[in-house]
């Protein structure tokens, strides 16, 4: 049954908690949202509230982590992205330490609160930080997978987390690598490389074109966007011929941008579209009706497919 990320990765870090004394939680006075609530609520003594102060709450987050404890911290994405990057930057990626960032409401997630709250850019920020390995989770399995592996794996650590329902898409046994991306839809003429909501997006568009227009497309989730899965990326360009990549995200330097750097390091010289938010900010409104505007939704994913395909042959 499809389930709201934000709700499945609270129970995690609760359930985490019980298992692991040396996790902590801190919050930017958004716990309700962010679902860190559910651990404060389990373990009182291991969880902050830092009131609305993101630099100072990833700084104690750094310093808490060079005594042995296990960090996380939690607000909105935009937030942590922006207000927290100082000390994300100059404290825990500059020390390599064992800080794990949970960034809720990416994308226009948090779709009536408008631009000032919407993450579109959070990608290419974290991405570009030495020692900071980026995860965005496409359904409630992955997300339980990615907190666990963040709680166990040592590193500073960011995962992109939507407050909306991801329908299921993996059994809960999937075997998720860091840098691995897997192929959620088999296809031959055209490959679409989508994180996040945009795997579902992209899956709908596959299946309206196969099945109106015959065309064969094969869909990625690239759920480690850092480290990223250059082998994967540049068999699909080889064998398929084209390339689509599907974020919620601004198009520059996000997925769209780390793939492309692959596919030039490899030299494969495929059409490429990019499906994502054309450089601009985003406004208040329905979630539904945002995804659409921006050309995100499953019709933005199958324009940039056929404009590929128009381009491929």
């Amino acid at each position: 049954m499809p389930k709201a990320i934000r709700e499945v990765y609270g129970a995690a870090l609760a359930e985490l908690g019980a298992q692991n004394e040396d996790i902590v939680v801190l919050d930017a006075d958004l716990s309700g949202s962010t679902k860190s609530a559910m651990f404060g609520k389990a373990f009182p003594e291991r969880f902050f509230n830092m009131g609305i102060a993101e630099s100072n709450m990833v700084s104690t987050a750094a310093g808490l982590s060079t005594t042995g404890k296990i960090p996380f911290v939690n607000t909105f994405t935009v937030f942590l992205t922006t207000l927290g990057l100082i000390a994300t930057r100059a404290q825990v990626c500059y020390g390599n330490l064992n800080v794990k960032f949970g960034g809720a409401y990416c994308g226009m997630s948090d779709a009536f609160d408008g631009a000032s709250h919407h993450a579109t850019e959070d990608i290419a920020v974290m991405r570009s930080l030495p020692n900071m390995t980026v995860i965005a989770p496409a359904d409630a399995a992955a997300t339980r997978w990615a907190t666990r592996f963040a709680a166990e794996t040592w590193g500073p650590m960011y995962l992109r987390l939507s407050r909306d329902v991801y329908p299921d898409l993996y059994p809960e046994d999937y075997p998720f690598q860091l840098g691995k991306g897997a192929i959620v839809r088999e296809g031959r003429d055209v490959t679409v490389i989508a994180c996040g909501l945009l795997v579902h997006n992209a899956i709908a568009a596959a299946e309206e074109l196969e099945k109106e227009k015959g065309v064969s497309v094969r869909v990625v989730d690239m759920y480690s966007i850092k480290p990223i899965d250059k082998d994967l990326i540049l068999r699909c360009a080889a064998e398929t011929g084209a390339i689509v990549t599907a974020e919620e995200h601004n198009i520059y330097g996000g997925l769209g941008g780390a793939v492309s750097e692959v596919l030039a390091w490899g030299g494969a010289g495929v059409p490429t579209e990019f499906v994502g938010i054309q450089d601009t900010f985003t406004e208040s409104g329905p979630y539904k009706q945002l995804l659409a505007k921006y050309g995100v939704d499953a019709a933005g994913v199958r324009a940039g497919i056929e404009k590929v395909l128009a381009r491929k042959k």
